[in-house]
């Protein structure tokens, strides 16, 4: 005999799948674009270092 009052489901519902799906997608995409601007943010640094150092050689050169 089984004495729960409501049967027990085994799977969620399709619109509770589908929204964890989509919140699943929606932050995947966030960590990928946090991680494209962390990376293009080092890059940029990286560039203008070695602007920078590029600058004060051809300086240093014309001047010396």
């Amino acid at each position: 005999m089984n004495s729960q009052l409501e049967p027990h489901r085994s799977k969620p519902p399709i619109v509770r799948r589908a929204v964890a799906g989509l919140v699943v997608v929606v932050v995947a995409a966030l960590a990928i674009h946090i991680v494209i601007g962390l990376v293009l943010t080092v890059f940029w640094i990286v560039v203008a270092v070695a602007a920078v150092a590029a600058i004060l050689w051809a300086l240093k050169t014309i001047v010396w």
